[in-house]
Formats: C-alpha cells, sequence, structure tokens
C-alpha cells in the first residue's frame, strides 16, 4: 500500500492595501523615532519604500540594532516584540517570532 503525503495547506495571505501598509510602517517608524543617528535616518527611508508587510519585517532587525545602540538590548527587544501584533495576518505565524 502506498502513503501519500500531501503538502500542508497554506491559507493564502490577503493583499495588503496602502493603508494596511500605512499602519504598519507608522508602527515601526514609532519603535526608531527616539534614534537621531545617521543609520536611523537611512532606516526611516527605507522603511518609506517597503511596499509590503514582509518588507517591513525584514527592516525590524535593522530597528532592533538602533534601538540596542541608543538604548539596550532589552528596551530594544520590548519595542520590536511590540510590533508583532501589527504584522499578524501578513505573515506565517511562524515567522512571527519574539525576540528574546
Amino acid at each position: 500500500m502506498f502513503q501519500v503525503h500531501l503538502a500542508p495547506q497554506r491559507r493564502p495571505h490577503r493583499h495588503a492595501s496602502i493603508k494596511d501598509v500605512a499602519n504598519i510602517r507608522h508602527q515601526l517608524q514609532g519603535s526608531i523615532e527616539d534614534c537621531t543617528s545617521e543609520s536611523a535616518h537611512r532606516l526611516r527611508k527605507k522603511i518609506d519604500q517597503a511596499r509590503t508587510p514582509q518588507e517591513l519585517w525584514l527592516l525590524r532587525n535593522d530597528a532592533y540594532q538602533l534601538i540596542s545602540q541608543q538604548h539596550n538590548q532589552a528596551v530594544a527587544a520590548q519595542r520590536i516584540n511590540g510590533l508583532i501584533p501589527s504584522f499578524e495576518g501578513w505573515l506565517e505565524p511562524r515567522q512571527l517570532v519574539r525576540i528574546g
């Protein structure tokens, strides 16, 4: 007897509207609002240019580094983890990993 292994069903992601992306962008920008370095300025430009929730999610590591330099890792983790609800429904749940 043969066993057939089916790939798990993936739920299709909704297409993010301009308003949805703007909301996520605003949240990410807010996490670095008190960072004033040249690196922060460059990251703000990247955030402004991002067009999808996925692109914005990839920028969270840069935000974490900036916040860590301006404050410390605990503050950075708290701010970045606070962004997770903004990304829920736009990314696979397994991608929404908290910084420990």
